[in-house]
């Protein structure tokens, strides 16, 4: 069965991009089909795997404004088992034109739009990744519609927790009006640097905060990690023997294992 896992937290700066490229390439690394979806109009995550967003003839704009199918927009990606489907900066306004196409066609479900396709192809993949950018609008409510689950990065830094709880407010709305399936699949630590102690205190906060949610893997802060974006792969094509691509594959083991596959 597809477990639709999205990526989520409002403020930047938190690994979300960084863990959900690392995340999907993990688990096609362990032999899982993944579709990784940028649902962020920077399209980062996009350019982080080596897309030129230059060449994209369509993207997630197109799917979710119904000017394409999203089989047409899906890409094969060069590494194992990963595909995406790609943003460009067309995203960028996205919310007044669901908005606008919902108030000319009451049928038109503005918070539905990636729900309605991703149910035409969930089915050829075993994990679906959906990169969400930093704030809590359209297009974040897509995803949480369209999800079973929401993987939360809290960087291990001074105000980690500043925002979650209205986070997990969004959570429970959607939980309660949209979406009654959708569940917290766990909170990761990321930017972990261990020569503080600071790091090692909000560490222990957060445990404390979200208890058992919370992944035992956490991400470490490292030069490599920031490189391998800029050169079009995964850490774990960018330096298999990085400490990172030990992290990001022991977090997919945590998911997989969780979901009991």
């Amino acid at each position: 069965m597809t477990k639709i896992i999205s990526l989520v937290n409002q403020k930047g700066g938190v690994g979300k991009t960084t863990t959900s490229i690392n995340l999907a390439a993990s688990l096609g690394q362990m032999g899982k089909k993944t579709l990784l979806i940028d649902l962020d109009p920077q399209g980062n995550a996009t350019t982080g795997l080596g897309i030129d967003k230059g060449a994209i003839k369509v993207s997630v704009y197109d799917v979710l404004t119904n000017r394409c199918p999203i089989n047409d927009a899906i890409i094969k990606t060069k590494f194992k088992k990963l595909f995406i489907l790609p943003a460009t900066i067309n995203l960028a306004g996205l919310d007044m034109e669901l908005v606008g196409m919902e108030y000319n066609d009451p049928e038109f479900k503005k918070n539905e739009q990636l729900k309605k396709s991703l149910e035409q192809v969930s089915s050829n993949f075993d994990y679906i990744i959906i990169d969400c950018p930093p704030s809590l609008g359209l297009n974040t409510m897509n995803a949480l519609v369209s999800s079973n689950s929401v993987l939360i990065p809290v960087q291990c830094e001074f105000f980690a927790l500043e925002g979650v709880a209205q986070l997990l407010n969004t959570i429970i709305m959607t939980q309660t009006k949209l979406n009654p399936e959708l569940t917290i699949e766990g909170v990761l630590l990321t930017l972990l640097d261990s020569r503080t102690n600071l790091g090692l205190e909000v560490v222990e906060q957060v445990r404390k905060f979200f208890g058992d949610k919370v992944f035992n893997t956490i991400i470490p802060r490292l030069i490599r990690l920031v490189e391998a974006p800029s050169h079009g792969e995964p850490i774990c094509e960018y330096d298999p023997t990085c400490r990172a691509t030990e992290a990001y594959l022991n977090l997919a083991k945590e998911v997989i294992e969780r979901d009991g596959n």
